[in-house]
């Protein structure tokens, strides 16, 4: 009997409306746009709207990504979200999405890894459609971060944004989707953290981002090159076999430093933080469909994904388009 693969049949993204500037930031906080480029390389990010909820973002990039794949709800029978901010404790926000695109069978849940989200949902959606338990799969990554922000807080508020991107994942008779690795440390669980939850009726701990800048960037720098490496080496490839590094886009520094420790040049790494900032589990899906619709990525590439997030969660997938 044939090996049965998985494979990207289409992309799919969208963000909020509005885009909220360095120098609209700096009108509100002690900061300026010359200190956000200099130390992150963002410029911009976008702001969900009030009442527009992570599920909403996660439909419309959805949309888009069935679109791209031509095909219907009826055909789609696993849905997972990676989300840091569902829209509620429960139900999950896959659910919620699946009603929302009318998808009226198969499985719907959500992942929680972070930045992290959307390369351990591909992971996991790999893995139930290559084994042939499921046929048609939605991955899609969501965040409204804006929200789990302290907009007072200059060291966290100019990092984030809001967002979603998608994928669809169809059964192939070649490799589309070669390897994934997953990794955690929840030692480091410390250094990026939003503590807070809801204990009878009230919020109890820190409800806002905090984070150990210093001490992510470090673990950031050292486990996206090590995954990145991981993936190549199971699959007996070298860095010069990569078409294009897709990874987190957490910060500007973070993608130079693991572009030069992988020998990789930079026109070969999709960035879009500048415009974004940091969308957590959307980043990699967004930044995978602009590549992909702006013509950078093209059929038959090899593709590197790769992110890192709190936890620490990191992870790669290698893909060919």
């Amino acid at each position: 009997m044939s090996k049965t693969y998985s494979r990207i049949a289409g992309t799919g993204s969208y963000l909020p409306a509005r885009s909220v500037s360095n120098a609209e930031l700096q009108t509100t906080i002690e900061t300026s746009d010359e200190w956000i480029v200099s130390r992150t390389g963002i410029e911009s990010r976008h702001v969900a709207a009030e009442g527009e909820m992570t599920s909403d973002l996660a439909l419309h990039a959805c949309q888009r990504a069935m679109e791209a794949a031509g095909i219907s709800a009826g055909e789609v029978d696993l849905i997972i979200c990676a989300t840091t901010t569902p829209d509620m404790v429960m139900p999950s926000t896959a659910c919620l999405l699946q009603a929302k695109l009318g998808v009226k069978q198969g499985a719907a849940f959500d992942v929680q890894a972070v930045c992290t989200g959307f390369i351990y949902a591909l992971s996991l959606a790999d893995r139930l459609v290559a084994s042939g338990a499921h046929k048609c799969a939605l991955v899609v990554g969501a965040e409204v971060f804006s929200r789990l922000l302290d907009w007072s807080d200059r060291r966290t508020c100019v990092l984030f944004g809001d967002g979603a991107g998608a994928v669809v994942l169809k059964p192939a008779a070649e490799p589309g989707i070669y390897s994934s690795h997953l990794h955690a440390d929840g030692s480091l669980s410390h250094i990026l953290q939003v503590d807070g939850g809801i204990a009878n009726g009230v919020v109890r701990g820190n409800p806002f981002v905090q984070m150990d800048g210093q001490a992510v960037y470090r673990t950031a720098v050292r486990v996206l090159a090590e995954c990145a490496r991981e993936a190549l080496n199971h699959s007996q490839m070298t860095i010069a076999d990569v078409d294009w590094l897709v990874p987190h886009q957490a910060n500007v520094r973070i993608l130079n430093t693991t572009a030069d420790k992988l020998g990789l040049p930079m026109e070969k790494v999709v960035t879009t933080v500048a415009r974004q900032g940091n969308t957590s589990a959307a980043s990699v899906p967004l930044a995978l469909d602009a590549a992909t619709r702006d013509g950078r990525i093209q059929s038959g590439q090899n593709v590197l994904l790769v992110g890192v997030g709190a936890g620490m969660t990191w992870g790669s997938v290698l893909l060919r388009t």
